[in-house]
């Protein structure tokens, strides 16, 4: 199969997507977001099927002038506040509408990478309130659907992708990269050499980077395997989490859901083992704390 690899396209992946020439970049109702801003997070409302929905997307041919290790696609303080606000202006605009808009997030993040003015001045809240933007969007009743177009890797993953109701990803023939960090890194936290880890990676998801690994571990709902697909299939995942919403199902959504799926594959087994021995121990002193 010949496929271009899609990193870098986020706005291209867009276009894909939405409904032609819908796309409204850093307007979400009344609000409108300032243009200057982190020029590589890109925000705004566009029409799936002829309805309103939020995206939130990284553009990795741009950089933050105000934050020279900010390029390629990584979400620092200022990206992280703005995708934040989208989230709250989405929760804003829908707060009286008995139906609420989904959020598609479309990532292509190669991590955080801060410099130290954005460590000093505090970049683990800008991305922790990103997260919880999207888990109160969530509980509020709108769908979140993440479609990994190129790279998902580290903490920028952790506040723009794992927080949605469904994952989803193209396949590893478009090189999409998704983990926790390289095995380079792993080598110098664990001490394993690095072919020793190289070897783990072919068989162990955990180690591994591939969409398919991850997909054994539950992190993914669906692989897509043609660019064309990713449209219907974040429509039909959209209606999906839409009717366990309404079937008062939502622990089959989001991170927990991940996690079932994961047992249900045989890549999380011990999870729910380890989950279950520490609710029951907990239960035995539960009385002396509350």
């Amino acid at each position: 199969m010949n496929v271009r690899p899609m990193a870098g396209k986020g706005r291209k992946a867009i276009e894909m997507i939405v409904d032609e020439n819908s796309f409204l970049e850093n307007i979400i109702g009344v609000y409108n977001q300032n243009k200057e801003i982190a020029p590589s997070a890109v925000v705004g409302t566009a029409k799936l099927e002829g309805k309103e929905v939020t995206i939130i997307a990284n553009d990795a041919t741009k950089m933050n002038p105000r934050f020279p290790v900010v390029y390629g696609g990584i979400i620092g303080l200022e990206e992280g506040y703005k995708m934040a606000t989208a989230v709250y202006n989405t929760i804003e605009t829908d707060k009286s509408s008995k139906v609420k808009r989904p959020i598609v997030l479309i990532v292509d993040t190669p991590g955080n990478g801060p410099g130290k003015v954005e460590e000093i001045i505090g970049m683990n809240k800008s991305t922790g309130s990103y997260q919880l933007a999207l888990a109160e969007a969530r509980l509020k009743g709108h769908p979140v659907v993440a479609m990994i177009i190129g790279r998902a890797i580290s903490g920028a993953f952790l506040c723009h992708g794992l927080q949605a109701d469904r994952i989803l990803s193209l396949s590893a023939d478009f090189k999409t990269m998704i983990h926790v960090m390289p095995i380079t890194s792993i080598a110098r936290i664990t001490k394993l050499d690095i072919e020793t880890l190289e070897g783990l990676s072919k068989s162990n998801p955990v180690f591994a980077s591939g969409a398919h690994f991850f997909y054994d571990l539950g992190g993914l709902e669906e692989v897509v395997n043609k660019v064309e697909d990713m449209r219907g299939t974040i429509i039909k995942h959209i209606k999906d989490v839409y009717q366990l919403f309404e079937n008062g199902e939502r622990y089959k959504t989001g991170p927990a859901g991940r996690g079932l799926l994961g047992d249900e594959r045989g890549g999380r087994v011990t999870r729910s083992k380890v989950m279950s021995t520490m609710n029951a121990e907990f239960r035995k002193i539960e009385s002396q704390f509350l």
